[in-house]
């Protein structure tokens, strides 16, 4: 009887040691489990942080695909060279409407305002649409409308959307109406302002620098690179 028990006990303790064990095997995987599942999701997270813009989203610095009529690349002063216009020197009145709607825009986003760009917008369009084109030459009509095309799809862009992309499109217009000065001219005395931190330009009827680009966040960024008239 005494042996029976001692063998009892034996067994006993046996038992109860493959448990432990087990259940340090258990804790074991589920450990390594757990620690495999979250180099996953630390992988995961690290390639989102690095995404190729695959998704839509696009990085302050990506290229655009300039699907949404917006140009990119750097202007630090806009020429007529994408469109090889002949410059003109006459003192045109035609175009005032059209810059002063212009500078509707430029004003508003040099005090952030998103709703007053969009009625600058909204005027800009309307001066384009009262544009008399029968005063153009055969040699000019063509490249007006060129340019007024690509103004008008930035004028409805501004009028829609937020001020990050009524800056956007800002940009291209600048482009746009300087353009139309070069082709046509103008009896305003204007300046061409360029801004260092995003390497665009635009146009002022002032001499000081007030930067629609950045408004209020950065208002006196840039410099007057020339004088037209």
């Amino acid at each position: 009887m005494r042996k029976l028990k001692l063998s009892m006990g034996i067994l006993a303790i046996v038992f109860a040691t493959l448990t432990v064990a087990s259940c340090k095997d258990a804790k074991k995987e589920q450990n390594n489990e757990e620690e495999h599942q979250s180099e996953m999701s630390t992988e995961e997270n690290h390639s989102e942080m690095n995404h190729d813009n695959s998704d839509g989203h696009h990085d302050e610095e990506a290229t655009h695909d300039n699907s949404d009529g917006h140009h990119d690349g750097d202007s630090a002063e806009m020429t007529s060279e994408a469109r090889d216009i002949a410059v003109s020197t006459q003192k045109n009145g035609a175009t005032s409407a059209i810059i002063d709607a212009y500078f509707q825009i430029k004003n508003a986003l040099v005090t952030d305002s998103k709703e007053n760009a969009a009625k600058g917008g909204t005027a800009l369009l309307a001066a384009f649409s009262k544009f008399d084109m029968k005063t153009l030459t055969d040699g000019t009509r063509q490249e007006y409308m060129e340019i007024a095309e690509s103004a008008k799809e930035q004028a409805e862009h501004i009028v829609e959307n937020p001020i990050d992309h009524q800056r956007e499109h800002f940009e291209t217009l600048s482009t746009d109406i300087n353009d139309l000065i070069t082709l046509l001219g103008t009896d305003k005395t204007l300046y061409l302002d360029y801004c260092p931190m995003k390497k665009v330009s635009w146009l002022s009827e002032t001499k000081d620098i007030k930067n629609p680009f950045y408004g209020s966040e950065m208002l006196t960024c840039g410099n007057v690179k020339k004088q037209i008239n």
